[in-house]
């Protein structure tokens, strides 16, 4: 399940200079992630686990990172509470563990329909495998 953004947020502006087919890979990457209802955008990681707090364990959304180096962050409600991974941005391909796509909204099916039979293992989580 995901929480629902309230409005769609405009493109975030803070990219670093990306070679012409990572900006392709990117822009189309944006574009559906925006159509998508569980893209929050610039939403604080604060704000981000206030709202999952509220929410059922294995509740998401995607904001824009907080972090220089990465452009997004996944972040999820679980047993102990809220907590927040980052999604990398690497050679035309975002990044989760070992999953990877051009698409972030693709790369998120991966890993649902992946942790299923083999939970993902995080040091943020504590210990706690991500279903």
């Amino acid at each position: 399940q995901h929480l629902p953004r309230p409005a769609p947020p405009g493109l975030p502006d803070r990219f670093r200079m990306f070679r012409s087919c990572e900006w392709e890979v990117l822009e189309r990457s944006l574009n559906i992630l925006q159509a998508s209802d569980f893209y929050w955008g610039p939403l604080s990681v604060g704000e981000a686990h206030a709202k999952l707090q509220r929410e059922p364990v294995g509740t998401y959304l995607v904001r824009d990172s907080s972090q220089g180096n990465c452009l997004f962050s996944l972040s999820v409600r679980m047993p102990a509470g809220p907590v927040s991974l980052r999604i990398s941005f690497q050679e035309g391909y975002f990044r989760l563990k070992n999953w990877f796509s051009d698409c972030v909204v693709r790369l998120l099916e991966l890993v649902v329909a992946g942790t299923r039979n083999n939970p993902l293992h995080f040091d943020e989580m504590g210990g706690t495998p991500l279903i």
